[in-house]
């Protein structure tokens, strides 16, 4: 964006503090939380756009991120009972729910032996009986079958429950996964920080400061991680803006956050299902702010199965730069919960498709943001993409 184009979003402008706070962008200052909230109420969708695409384009050009994956999801079962959770079943009730055993996990990673995939994301329940010695021993046996893969996984209320339970400090809990393989952390769990939010909606799980304490000593060793927040639920725009907050502040002192994910409320078969769920102005609001105020954070993330196909391609013009991954269907967490794609399974020539019909740049990376290969002139043939090397 231009001085000349910023000029012109500001003749439509009376307010003087949303004036302020785009100038303050286009100069790449740092904006406040007071203002973060002035930008959720007060900022137009066109203009918000228009800043927090000017962020992106600072940051990536016209670069949009992939990476091949699959999930693992060892368990639905769960000593927790987050209100918002679809997928989940009470341990009381775990006839109704499912358990992996070693070796059925390790079934899915074979099933992707001899193919490109670069990641694996280990994410579920927390299940009494799968303990901390139970997932390093699962790591060790992944990354002896394939050392190349990186192995992502363990929201901090899986790593809490497994620390509390084995009697270990996070430090000497993420020492241990570390060297048994694990490389680095997803973003899950975050919810809203606010105690008052958590309290209604996920009181019995890992606080605020817990979740960013295990991101913190993670970040120590040397391993990255992502961070989201669920929004469109009961929170208000300043719960969104503190929550960013406090990530920005670790993101300042650790430097080990990859990306930001805003994660929609989905209100199918969980006991929040009253609470509509969020207009889809509402979501690209929020994916531009985050965009704007998340200024440390070198991505932003839309989650293509949670929102939709279409929903995510249309994010790329409200600051996000990333669209997760090809996965795999068997990643049950959202469609349980009502999302839009109820088989979360694209190939790689449909992401890299999406992407440049909206005039992006499609990169293929590794979880770390290595660039794999760039399709930005590559050649689709039958659902295959052959990248063009010049």
């Amino acid at each position: 964006m231009t001085n000349i184009e910023l000029g012109q979003l500001n003749i439509t402008l009376t307010d003087q503090s949303l004036r302020k706070i785009g100038e303050k962008v286009i100069a790449g200052e740092r904006i406040t939380p007071e203002e973060g909230v002035i930008l959720f109420e007060k900022g137009s969708l066109s203009w918000l756009g228009s800043l927090a695409n000017h962020v992106r384009e600072k940051l990536h050009g016209q670069k949009t991120y992939f990476n091949r994956n699959f999930h693992i999801e060892p368990t639905n079962v769960c000593v927790f009972s987050c209100k918002f959770c679809s997928y989940s079943r009470l341990y009381a009730h775990k006839e109704e729910g499912w358990e992996l055993t070693t070796e059925q996990m390790l079934d899915i990673v074979r099933k992707y032996d001899g193919q490109p995939v670069t990641e694996v994301h280990i994410v579920g329940g927390v299940h009494p009986k799968l303990t901390l010695e139970f997932f390093a021993d699962l790591l060790r046996k992944i990354k002896s079958h394939r050392p190349d893969l990186h192995l992502k996984g363990f929201t901090p209320v899986e790593l809490d429950y497994m620390f509390r339970k084995a009697k270990v400090s996070v430090e000497e809990g993420m020492k241990y996964l570390h060297e048994a393989g694990l490389q680095s952390l997803p973003g899950g769990g975050a919810e809203i920080f606010s105690a008052d939010i958590r309290e209604q909606i996920c009181a019995d799980k890992v606080d605020a400061e817990g979740w960013l304490k295990i991101h913190e000593v993670a970040h120590a060793l040397g391993m990255h991680s992502n961070a989201t927040m669920l929004y469109g639920h009961i929170e208000s725009y300043h719960h969104r803006v503190d929550h960013m907050e406090r990530l920005r502040n670790l993101q300042d002192k650790t430097r080990g956050f990859n990306t930001f994910i805003p994660l929609k409320f989905r209100n199918k078969d969980n006991e929040m299902s009253h609470i509509p769920e969020s207009t889809i102005v509402e979501d690209m609001k929020m994916y531009a702010v985050a965009r704007i105020y998340m200024d440390n954070f070198p991505h932003l993330k839309a989650y293509w199965p949670m929102l939709g196909r279409n929903s995510a391609q249309l994010t790329l013009s409200f600051g996000v730069n990333d669209l997760d991954g090809t996965i795999d269907d068997s990643t049950k967490i959202y469609s349980m919960a009502g999302s839009e794609e109820q088989s979360p399974s694209m190939t790689t020539a449909e992401l890299v498709s999406l992407i440049r019909q909206v005039k992006r740049q499609p990169v293929e990376r590794d979880t770390l943001y290595n660039v794999i290969n760039d399709y930005s002139d590559s050649v689709i043939v039958d659902q295959q993409v052959n990248p063009v090397h010049n």
